[in-house]
């Protein structure tokens, strides 16, 4: 019976339908909630100083929230993994994506009077994907911005011209298209948004649904066993649809 190691969450089928999503989210906030960005703190930063010297202080205090909010997002991702890790029943990072779920969906139902809730409420939900979710196929990447992933697309992009290394160029590939189908993602969360408003944020919630889904594609659970004592790792083991065994091998934090 054949074996090979991966990661279940390192899938560029779950990349890509996160890419979508975290594009989507940051065009619903900035259209409908208020010109507020979800996932991309460093602008929310900027806009908190300027306001913040400029006297503003109830502007800035708009910007402030979903910041705070992305922090805690971070330390719960990191105690759900913490506390789940060894759950038979569903992986962490599923229990994450299906938070994240209705999160979004009690989001799509609070009036224009709690945008600032519903803003630090989707910052939340970004925070824990960032945090879960940094990998595809091996190499570290991010579902909700694309500064990172840019840098790393270039690199890649130029190994490959300078060393003609295939992996290089498949590796850049990949990067580009994260970027592709979160700046895709930003587009249709800006015609949506526009077409249904609030509930527009329900759309996101599909493909996050989706994705959990999609974590469960290649087999079933069979169970968790911790890695040896000095090994750092835990792994999972799942039977494929082809009957083979697939060990998904990850580091403890």
């Amino acid at each position: 019976m054949a074996e090979s190691k991966r990661q279940m969450s390192d899938s560029l089928r779950v990349a890509m339908l996160l890419a979508l999503a975290g594009g989507f989210l940051d065009a619903y906030t900035y259209v409908t909630r208020g010109g507020v960005f979800a996932n991309a703190q460093t602008g929310n930063i900027v806009l908190f100083g300027i306001n913040l010297f400029e006297g503003n202080f109830i502007a800035a205090k708009d910007y402030l929230v979903p910041i705070f909010a992305f922090f805690i997002g971070i330390i719960i991702a990191e105690m759900i993994k913490s506390r789940f890790r060894s759950n038979r029943a569903l992986h962490w990072r599923q229990i994450v994506v299906l938070i994240e779920f209705a999160v979004l969906a009690a989001a799509a139902f609070m009036p224009q009077a709690y945008n600032t809730s519903v803003n630090a409420l989707i910052s939340f939900v970004c925070s824990l994907q960032v945090e879960s979710f940094r990998k595809v196929k091996g190499s570290p990447f991010a579902t909700t911005m694309c500064t990172g992933n840019l840098r790393s697309a270039t690199e890649h992009l130029y190994n490959y011209h300078k060393s003609h290394d295939r992996e290089a160029l498949k590796n850049s590939g990949r990067y580009f298209l994260v970027i592709a189908l979160f700046t895709a993602g930003a587009g249709i969360g800006a015609v949506v948004s526009k077409l249904f408003h609030f509930q527009a944020v329900l759309f996101a919630a599909s493909l996050l649904l989706t994705a959990a889904i999609a974590l469960n594609r290649d087999g079933r659970l069979l169970g968790m066993a911790p890695g040896g004592r000095n090994s750092g790792e835990t792994q999972t083991e799942w039977t494929a649809a082809d009957g083979s065994r697939l060990i998904s091998t990850e580091e403890l934090a």
